[in-house]
């Protein structure tokens, strides 16, 4: 079979799980426009930096954005510089350029997956808990936006990994002569990086973890072998620069807003996020697809087997983070996602062990393999006729051999092949993402408007071209124009308009009698405007922004 093949040996399984995502990740990834708002906002903050020079403050325009440190911006700068250095053009402009840390953070994190799980799992079943978070729908969508949350579920994965390989040889009572530096060294960088990358929340990961597992093995002493003291030292080594150069330069502004503006605020209902408990697990059966409908199998003989070492530790990495996500008021998918590795571990145990539950009302489940492409399939192709009037032909047949690998894999679960059906699942995820992210999504333009005022202003002859939007003020614009570009009302739009040639005036339709009064009162004259129509998928509305140019402009 093409899977043993592939996972005989240590770099093959590398080699396979590494292709497996680059074909899991790339529909899309290059052509899918500017997602408002977070992704832009992340991006232009970036741009900024490499325009200015300036690696320590980050801002957006001229606001300061003090929400998260500032590991994703300089991971981004470095790809912005490192494409840039390579000749493509226009590559500020370019997403998928402020994109690569995540895809790196997803592959990474996909990889490590596989080498935590061989500390509990065999290598083919490393393989399949790395295989259920490739293909998973989350991973997916994080690989493909400029964000902190893949990279961020790399440095989770990689801290736990080494956690685990010294807690585990601690249980088994062995205690070499000179023990490894390796897990310490991984586990405390890890630990910086992602501090560098948002803040204190992987403290909370490895901090919850370490509670329950001190809590149920009534001692810690397994701890002293991470080297603590040299740990620490070497995490505020890498964490402290930065930190320390912005308070110099912002005072406790950026703490402020940081801890108290961004993180405790999600204690209630941040940005109309709020929900109630229970959420995450009801997304899980979406979120984690196609691993999911294995992980409901499995969920009994994790639970009998809780107080076996390798589940212990996978459930105290698991549960104690998970609570505290159900009880937080502001709930968002991807917050869960650096808890889905100690999942997709715990179900290949339970597989490997052939211990998967027969309960006749958990078997249905599986066909959630097929249900997820069916219903999948028929709400993009519904959503992007609604958008477009379209119904995106092209990605009628890959959708349909999701569904039939989809089928399948239900069909061979019946016949207790899960590994199999495992296989054709992640078939299924593969031709979904190829058809949603890297057909539909991308001949999607009315819902990226920002897109099209772009390439309307890239051809216009005059040098030099200055912008003011009315109405319309997504993050999106802003980076796919320019930084400069002045955000304001309709009436702002009209004075600017009248500042001088080359300008012009971005006006969505809500904005225009202020525009036009405006314009009437101080006698401006403007040409004809060009009409760009669209949908802002960030406030769920229709959107028609009128580009005005200053006469004589072209």
């Amino acid at each position: 079979m093409a899977f043993e093949f592939a996972t005989a040996s240590q770099w093959r399984s590398i080699l396979f799980l590494t292709l497996t995502c680059l074909v899991l990740f790339l529909p899309g990834f290059f052509t899918i426009p500017p997602v408002d708002r977070d992704e832009v906002r992340f991006a232009q903050a970036t741009k900024q930096m490499v325009e200015s020079g300036d690696f320590v403050d980050i801002r957006f325009q001229d606001d300061v954005r003090y929400k998260k440190p500032v590991g994703i911006y300089w991971m981004q700068a470095a790809a912005l510089k490192t494409i840039s250095a390579l000749g493509v053009p226009r590559a500020q402009v370019r997403i998928w350029v402020y994109r690569l840390p995540s895809l790196i953070g997803a592959i990474g994190a996909v990889l490590l997956t596989y080498w935590t799980a061989l500390a509990f799992v065999t290598r083919q079943g490393a393989v399949l808990a790395a295989l259920m978070m490739a293909s998973c729908v989350l991973l997916g969508v994080e690989a493909r936006l400029a964000k902190t949350d893949a990279m961020l579920l790399l440095t989770v994965t990689a801290a736990m990994g080494a956690m685990a390989r010294v807690y585990l040889s601690w249980q088994r009572g062995e205690d070499p002569a000179h023990p490894s530096w390796a897990p310490p060294a991984i586990f405390w960088t890890a630990l910086a990086i992602g501090i560098l990358l948002k803040g204190p929340l992987i403290l909370m990961f490895v901090g919850l973890a370490m509670a329950a597992l001190a809590i149920l093995d009534r001692s810690a002493a397994w701890f002293w072998r991470m080297r603590p003291v040299w740990g620490l030292m070497w995490t505020l080594v890498l964490v402290l620069p930065w930190f320390v150069l912005i308070f110099l330069r912002a005072g406790e502004t950026f703490f402020a807003d940081s801890v108290g503006g961004d993180m405790l605020s999600k204690l209630g209902a941040q940005e109309s996020h709020g929900a109630p408990p229970g959420l995450y697990l009801l997304l899980f059966w979406i979120t984690f697809w196609p691993g999911a409908p294995l992980a409901g199998l499995a969920a009994p003989a994790v639970w009998r087997a809780r107080r076996e070492p390798g589940a212990q530790f996978l459930l105290a990495w698991l549960i104690p983070s998970w609570i505290v996500f159900e009880a937080v008021l502001t709930k968002l998918p991807h917050y869960v996602l650096p808890l889905y590795p100690a999942i997709a571990i715990l179900t290949v145990g339970a597989l490997e062990r052939r211990v998967l539950s027969r309960s006749p009302w958990l078997l249905r489940g599986a066909a959630w393999w097929f249900a997820i492409p069916a219903f999948g399939a028929v709400l993009v192709i519904v959503g992007a006729i609604k958008a477009i009037h379209q119904p995106v032909f092209p990605a009628w047949p890959l959708f349909a051999v999701a569904m039939v690998f989809g089928l399948i894999a239900w069909w061979m679960f019946e016949d207790s092949r899960a590994e199999r059906s495992l296989l054709n699942a992640v078939i299924a995820a593969a031709l979904m993402a190829g058809a949603t992210y890297g057909v539909v999504l991308p001949r999607l333009t009315t819902v990226f408007p920002s897109q099209e005022v772009a390439r309307a202003l890239r051809n216009v002859t005059c040098v030099g071209p200055k912008a003011a939007a009315a109405g319309f003020h997504e993050p999106s614009l802003v980076f796919m124009t320019d930084t400069s570009t002045l955000l304001t009302d309709g009436s702002g739009a009209a004075d600017f308009l009248g500042q001088g040639s080359c300008r012009f005036a971005l006006v969505e339709q809500r904005s225009e009698r202020a525009f036009v009064q405006r314009a009437e009162a101080i006698g401006l004259r403007y040409n004809a405007p060009v009409r760009i129509e669209g949908y802002n998928i960030s406030q769920g509305k229709a959107v028609s922004i009128a580009i005005f140019r200053s006469e004589g402009t072209e």
